[in-house]
């Protein structure tokens, strides 16, 4: 049943300013507005994309930024399991099942479309009353309130995928305004969200851009190798310094009397350490081996190719830290400044150097200690390695302020958004209209066309048991069920051609 404007009732809003509803709104569950929904299926895959004419599985990003992406798919391995009930068409609403923790749940309105693109298991289809208009129902998945109901039932014991049921999904109460009203909402965050999405382009553009100035700057700061000044000595990371790899992880280590912080590779980012999320492992032994002093540089051991050899300088802070053998930690000789070894690694980073090194396990890059320890280093004196670190530090400062403004206004813009769709879904974005026809004449159309819809399914799948039934029933005659000519009688004479003689019997 749905929840009148104010009432109150199961799933619903408290009675409070926030629960009330404009008039001719009314509440009710996702279940409500529905005529059918479907959940996907589990396919065997080929993690490469299907072409054109082969049936492909969508994957989950098809459906996570807002928009259908349909060459986000699998290729069938099987062609002979594929059910067309499964096939995604143009104007379906799918909704992720299994995502990340930001995505889960996250919706789009199918547009054009090519064919033989199907549904996986990951993946949902409601399918809505033909009184709800799409596009505001897709707008309503997205917003606020929807998105932190999701995150509340949302289960899963990883620590960036959840996974959100179809029950808990259709469970979810929303506000029903007017069918018209719908239109005029749908209509209205059109035209506003298309100018925040424009803004959001703006902003990926200008990034584009600080990171092109940022890789410009560092590789400006060091020349290449045959352009080194003749007083700078040319020498090699392990000359300039020590490598080291850091500790393996073992079974044994997760608990003990000794348990120290680490830093592993979701730890090191390029001039950052992140120290919000740090593990622990007992170090009853070897800890002063792997202890981390402040100066340290750590480099990513295995990574993307793209960001191994990533670094990034260790300042003490949280203090006594370890690190794993997904780093390697280089610690600078007496005539090499720390700041110094870092400007020549992020330089080697942005140039590929580190590239050209590494080795490919399971499509992660590996830069080993021994290979980090042959990569040229250039040592200027050390007055020369303070001017280049502050003037580079300085050109960098330029560009991390445009992150810093980037930021501040993409926040801005996420923010706008979520107003717009909060306000859209409180009736305060469009005017009502006392002529529209109530939400609640909207929930009985529904209702009558949810059970129109089932009745044709139990029809259809009675038709097909039907079918079923008599196709096993012929299957079981035998091949040939000719029936013979019935006997004659004595008062059916047989043709003349057909009479026979027969022998007669004597008794003496």
């Amino acid at each position: 049943m749905s929840v009148e404007s104010g009432e109150g009732g199961a799933g619903a809003p408290n009675n409070t300013e926030e629960g009330k509803l404009p008039e001719g709104w009314a509440w009710a569950a996702v279940s409500e507005v529905l005529v059918g929904s479907d959940a996907g299926k589990s396919f065997k895959c080929d993690p490469r994309p299907a072409t054109p004419e082969e049936w492909g599985i969508i994957k989950v990003s098809a459906m996570t930024w807002g928009e259908f992406r349909s060459a986000e798919n699998k290729a069938l391995l099987d062609n002979k399991l594929v059910n067309r009930n499964y096939e995604i068409q143009s104007g379906d609403i799918l909704v992720s099942r299994a995502n990340t923790v930001e995505h889960v749940g996250a919706p789009v309105l199918v547009g054009d479309v090519r064919p033989r693109l199907l549904l996986s298991d990951k993946s949902l289809r409601f399918t809505p009353g033909s009184a709800v208009d799409r596009k505001w129902f897709v707008y309503w998945l997205r917003s606020p309130a929807v998105r932190k109901a999701i995150a509340a039932k949302a289960s899963g014991t990883s620590d960036s995928m959840r996974n959100i049921s179809q029950s808990d999904l259709k469970a979810i109460v929303l506000p029903i305004p007017p069918a018209a009203e719908q239109r005029r909402i749908a209509d209205a965050l059109d035209e506003r969200l298309a100018r925040l999405d424009e803004m959001a382009q703006l902003i990926a553009h200008a990034r584009a851009h600080a990171a092109t100035l940022r890789k410009q700057i560092l590789l400006n700061a060091i020349p290449e190798p045959a352009s080194w000044p003749t007083d700078w000595e040319a020498t090699t990371a392990d000359q300039a310094g020590t490598i080291d790899l850091g500790r393996a992880r073992h079974p044994d280590w997760h608990d003990g009397p000794k348990m120290r912080p680490y830093l592993r590779v979701a730890n090191v980012f390029e001039d950052r350490i992140d120290t919000t999320s740090l593990m622990e492992m007992d170090f009853s032994e070897g800890f002063g081996k792997y202890r981390l002093l402040p100066g340290d540089i750590l480099l990513n051991e295995g990574q993307s190719p793209h960001l191994v050899g990533r670094p990034a300088m260790y300042k003490g802070i949280p203090e006594g830290v370890a690190f794993t053998n997904s780093l390697l930690r280089f610690r600078a000789g007496d005539n090499v400044l720390p700041g110094w070894a870092l400007l020549v690694f992020r330089r080697h980073l942005h140039a590929g150097r580190f590239m050209r090194e590494v080795r490919i396990t399971t499509n992660i890059a590996h830069l080993s200690t021994s290979r980090l320890k042959a990569v040229e280093f250039p040592v200027p004196t050390l007055d020369e390695q303070r001017r280049l670190v502050a003037e580079t530090k300085g050109r960098l400062a330029r560009v991390d302020a445009l992150d810093l403004l980037l930021d501040r206004t993409e926040a801005h813009t996420a923010a706008l958004r979520r107003a717009l769709l909060a306000e859209a879904f409180a009736g305060r974005l469009v005017p009502q209209d006392s002529n529209d026809e109530p939400a609640e004449d909207l929930l009985k159309c529904i209702r009558a066309e949810r059970e129109a819809a089932e009745a044709e399914r139990k029809a259809a799948r009675r038709a097909a048991s039907q079918a079923r039934r008599k196709s096993r029933s012929s299957a079981k005659q035998p091949a040939s069920t000719v029936t013979p000519p019935p006997a004659p009688t004595s008062k059916t004479p047989l043709p003349e051609s057909e009479q026979t003689t027969l022998p007669l019997e004597f008794t003496e």
